[in-house]
């Protein structure tokens, strides 16, 4: 999944970020940030979170698509006054109202922050980013002595992912870790 779908702060995953306001009746525009946009039609309740790191809830009184973005009323939020108090918060769901992927896929902010470890034992650094490259996705690797690893999501190589330990391990092909 994108990296657009990420944010485990306070067991939250955001969908998306309020921009500007719209019309006269407390409406926002949004950036949707789920690659699952159609999950807003079971949802009736967002959280909140504000440029300051603040989490408050919000009824989601209506939505719907327009071009690329989302247009969002909450109730209570009925003048553009009211609105632009929300420009720049972000919402989302817990993270147990997640969508379900398949067995061996993944979200970015699961990967994230997960130790890499050779199969054969010794740890190679930490998850910074999920690369997408329109082929074979790179797990990005910073190592403790500051070098980066680009790391191929291929099952010959990723051999084991347990995001509950935070753990990956991988049997990189001779030479790969020197790049």
């Amino acid at each position: 999944m994108t990296a657009i779908e990420e944010d485990a702060r306070s067991g939250l995953v955001i969908v998306a970020r309020a921009v500007r306001t719209r019309g006269l009746k407390g409406e926002l525009v949004a950036e949707i940030l789920t690659d699952f946009p159609e999950r807003f039609e079971a949802v009736s309740q967002l959280q909140g979170v504000g440029p300051g790191g603040e989490i408050r809830s919000f009824d989601l009184e209506g939505h719907w698509f327009q071009n690329d973005r989302m247009v969002l009323k909450f109730a209570g939020f009925d003048s553009v006054e009211a609105a632009q108090a929300l420009v720049g918060y972000e919402f989302g769901v817990a993270e147990s109202d997640r969508v379900q992927l398949p067995e061996n896929q993944f979200y970015d902010w699961e990967l994230t922050g997960c130790r890499v470890e050779l199969e054969s034992g010794p740890a190679i650094g930490t998850v910074r980013e999920i690369m997408r490259t329109g082929g074979v996705d790179l797990i990005v690797v910073a190592s403790e002595d500051g070098r980066e690893h680009l790391i191929p999501m291929a099952d010959s190589i990723v051999i084991e992912v347990d995001t509950a330990a935070r753990q990956i391990v991988i049997d990189p092909p001779e030479g790969l870790l020197d790049l």
